[in-house]
């Protein structure tokens, strides 16, 4: 679990967030939904240790990030794994390569141990047969996956993606969306993922914080926001037409 309490990040005269609290609980899939410039990118990044609010605190199962020592800090950053936008992998680097990366820069493990673990994690992802091909010789959707890999490889307690369907078709998207619920229900991870698809929030929104010029605007569940009054939620989530008529569906339900 991840407990934050009114946390404040500004940047010289720039007030990024503005005083947010919030729970992220483990084997949920937490999103982090608002319009550009609303703070989830500094948000994301505070709850990584990239950024250091300047006031509130983020609580990690009972440890305050900002009263922990250096060495701390950083055992806590090893229990955390990452799903970068753009997946961040290796080009020079075989899938292999990539997913074995944290374990000889962060573990002790013989050959022997780290291997058996990239290939549980590639079999986990549905990566049979991928293990001496490139970046660049797989669709995005599989570098997806073995980004997804990578970041659970060291068996993480909190799972933090960045926009993971960013440049995936619509079918694609879902499955990983999918696979990223599963991996979090399935090994009890805290997941907090930060994305602007509202085919994800419908999809696997276990609990959605929503936020805006740097409040905390709402917070509820995927069947929740279709209730919500909220106008800057309905004007965010309902943007498109597509959801604008299942909406109008919704509403004609309740009636």
């Amino acid at each position: 679990m991840i407990k934050v309490d009114q946390i404040e990040k500004s940047f010289g005269d720039t007030h990024v967030l503005k005083g947010v609290s919030t729970c992220f609980d483990k084997g949920k899939t937490n999103l982090i939904i608002g319009q550009s410039g609303s703070g989830k990118t500094v948000f994301l990044k505070c709850l990584l240790g990239l950024f250091t609010p300047e006031k509130g605190t983020i609580n990690y199962n009972g440890n305050i990030y900002s009263e922990l020592s250096v060495g701390e800090q950083r055992d806590l950053r090893q229990e955390m794994g990452m799903v970068f936008q753009g997946s961040a992998l290796f080009d020079s680097m075989t899938v292999e390569g990539n997913v074995m990366f944290p374990l000889k820069m962060f573990t002790k493990q013989s050959p022997t141990e780290m291997q058996e673990r990239v290939d549980f994690v590639l079999k986990r992802v549905n990566l049979i047969d991928a293990h001496k091909k490139y970046p660049s010789e797989i669709s995005g959707g599989m570098q997806k996956r073995v980004a997804i890999a990578r970041a659970i490889v060291m068996r993480p307690k909190y799972l933090f993606c960045d926009e993971p369907n960013s440049g995936l078709d619509p079918k694609t998207a879902i499955l990983i969306d999918n696979l990223i619920q599963e991996i979090t229900k399935e090994f009890d991870i805290t997941t907090v993922i930060n994305t602007h698809d509202m085919n994800s929030v419908m999809e696997i929104g276990e609990k959605i914080i929503f936020l805006k010029d740097g409040y905390k605007e709402w917070e509820g569940t995927k069947n929740e926001i279709f209730k919500t009054d909220n106008e800057a939620v309905t004007n965010f989530v309902y943007s498109s037409e597509l959801f604008k008529k299942v909406r109008q569906m919704y509403i004609e339900e309740r009636n």
